[in-house]
């Protein structure tokens, strides 16, 4: 089954060719990141507006560069939610007109769920069941994934996520937009010895998270140091690497818990922060001890993009579902909602 996957969830619009047969095809991604530096962050009138200038010619470059035609297509998933209500309308508008020009099945696609199970688009995959943990700028989560569609939650972030707090960070020490990268970045210059950072929640039993806190202690770190005429670039890389490995060592030990507690063994990484390398290289010493496994997404398709969302769509087309004519968008959904594939 040839399917076309279409994601406008927030300020990228990724577009995707996947073949449940032949695996991906091709896929092109366009990021508005100059637009909405401008601004300090996304505006989301501007950011509907740009998906709607680039979907139609990224999805005439992706079936170019997969060697297919409109007609070869079986297919079509977008994202549905969750995400900014006028980017998803976008992307949900251009998806159900060219299935309905096509007479073609059309489905709208969990966010998160593209995300859970990017890493099956790799040849490695990994086997059910496992835990997820899905670190993105809106979300972090802990997830217990015994199948596609069948999801328990574990862990939640109470307030800021993981990538929130880290773009956060970054506008504090005015580091520019994006500003996750940005902090990861400077981290690497920064000595690790000279801030102690608090592991926010892992006093306490429980797999949520918390992460409002730590950015707090970052801006009064760097008050403090302002204060005392002690701005310099290096100051500002200490305080990054001590606020990147604080986010680091807490996933770390909340995700040890939660495959202690469903007595799992295997992990799956995924989300826009999985990206980042103090992140992996803690997780990955963690499943070195307790000889397990870890999986991630290529780094390409740790952030948004249209191939997660073809293949997740790609999986519950196949199984007969699909949405009828009278689509919704939902900018809050939850994965436990989904129904699972048999």
């Amino acid at each position: 089954m040839l399917v076309l996957g279409i994601e406008s969830s927030c300020d990228e619009t990724g577009v995707a060719l996947y073949d449940t047969d032949q695996g991906l095809l091709a896929h092109r991604l366009y990021t508005q990141m100059e637009l909405h530096a401008l601004y300090g962050g996304v505006v989301p009138e501007l950011a509907s507006r740009d998906h709607i200038r680039k979907l139609s010619p990224l999805i005439l470059e992706t079936l170019q560069a997969g060697g297919k035609q409109t007609r070869d297509l079986e297919g079509i998933a977008y994202t549905a939610g969750p995400g900014l209500i006028g980017a998803l309308l976008a992307g949900a508008s251009v998806a159900r007109s060219l299935a309905y020009a096509l007479k073609i099945p059309a489905i709208g696609v969990h966010h998160m769920e593209g995300h859970l199970l990017a890493p099956m688009l790799e040849e490695d995959k990994p086997q059910f069941p496992f835990i997820c943990l899905l670190i993105s700028g809106g979300h972090s989560m802990l997830i217990r994934v015994d199948g596609i569609g069948r999801y328990k939650l574990l862990g939640d972030t109470l307030d800021d996520a993981a990538g929130e707090a880290f773009d956060k960070t970054a506008k504090l020490l005015d580091l520019g937009y994006p500003g996750g990268p940005k902090v990861s970045q400077l981290a690497l210059r920064g000595n690790s010895e000279r801030y102690k950072f608090p592991r926010p929640m892992v006093d306490r039993p429980g797999l949520d998270m918390s992460f409002s806190g730590l950015k707090t202690y970052t801006l009064n770190t760097w008050q403090a140091a302002l204060a005392d005429d002690d701005d310099t670039e290096q100051t500002k890389a200490d305080i990054c690497r001590a606020f990147e490995l604080a986010v680091a060592d807490t996933l770390t030990i909340k995700c040890k818990r939660a495959l202690e507690q469903e007595g799992l063994n295997r992990l799956v990484v995924s989300g826009g922060v999985s990206a980042n390398r103090e992140i992996r290289s803690k997780l990955d010493s963690l499943m070195k001890k307790r000889r397990g496994e870890v999986f991630y997404p290529r780094l390409e398709f740790c952030t948004d993009n249209g191939a997660m969302i073809a293949y997740a769509g790609a999986q519950r087309l196949l199984a007969g579902q699909h949405n009828n004519l009278n689509f919704a968008t939902t900018p809050r959904w939850s994965l436990e909602e989904l129904e699972p594939i048999a």
